[in-house]
């Protein structure tokens, strides 16, 4: 039986964020990122355009689950069902591999103001993401960006809650009961 090896974008991805707990993030560079998995600087390069990069992997992934989420949710568009569905899209992309690199990165991004920086624009994309996919299907541009945010909102919150030590359960279920959550809250405010 042949053993799993993973592929170099994510041998990369675990031995920086191995590199970055082990001496900071400042302090590592892409040649050793790269000479301790096993492979080249040009072949970190094809992979990321800087160390950052490896940070905020599966990026387009993310968007282009949400982007497809929202379209396929059915008519009529029930603003959270949309969410809630696109949402449920990019479950697929948070696999255990995912879980398990998550406390790291989340360390390392509490370690430095500039990727903390870099982080919020990158969810500020999947909101953005979220509000344009809406106004595609005919919502009004402030109930879709709402909408963004507050998936967004559920989004984070379900992350957070997933890579809780004694998690285990699957995305799809954390994301489900985070949307939920919204809606209680949405009811509690009285809407």
């Amino acid at each position: 039986m042949a053993r799993w090896e993973p592929n170099p974008r994510d041998r990369l991805v675990h031995t920086a964020l191995e590199l970055f707990s082990e001496q900071g993030y400042e302090k590592t560079t892409v040649v050793e990122i790269a000479e301790r998995a096993g492979l080249t600087k040009s072949t970190f390069f094809r992979h990321f355009p800087d160390k950052r990069e490896v940070l905020f992997t599966g990026q387009d992934e993310l968007v282009e689950l949400l982007k497809r989420g929202i379209a396929e949710s059915p008519e009529p568009v029930v603003v959270l069902d949309a969410v809630a569905a696109a949402l449920n899209r990019v479950a697929e992309a948070f696999t255990e591999d995912r879980r398990a690199y998550g406390p790291q990165r989340r360390a390392v991004l509490a370690d430095n103001a500039e990727l903390r920086e870099r982080d919020a624009l990158k969810e500020a994309v999947l909101s953005t993401v979220m509000r344009d996919a809406l106004c595609e299907r005919g919502l009004p541009e402030f109930t879709a960006r709402l909408a963004g945010e507050l998936g967004l909102f559920a989004l984070r919150r379900a992350y957070e809650q997933w890579l809780e030590p004694e998690g285990d359960r699957p995305f799809a279920a954390v994301v489900a009961d985070a949307v939920g959550e919204v809606r209680a809250g949405l009811a509690d405010l009285g809407t």
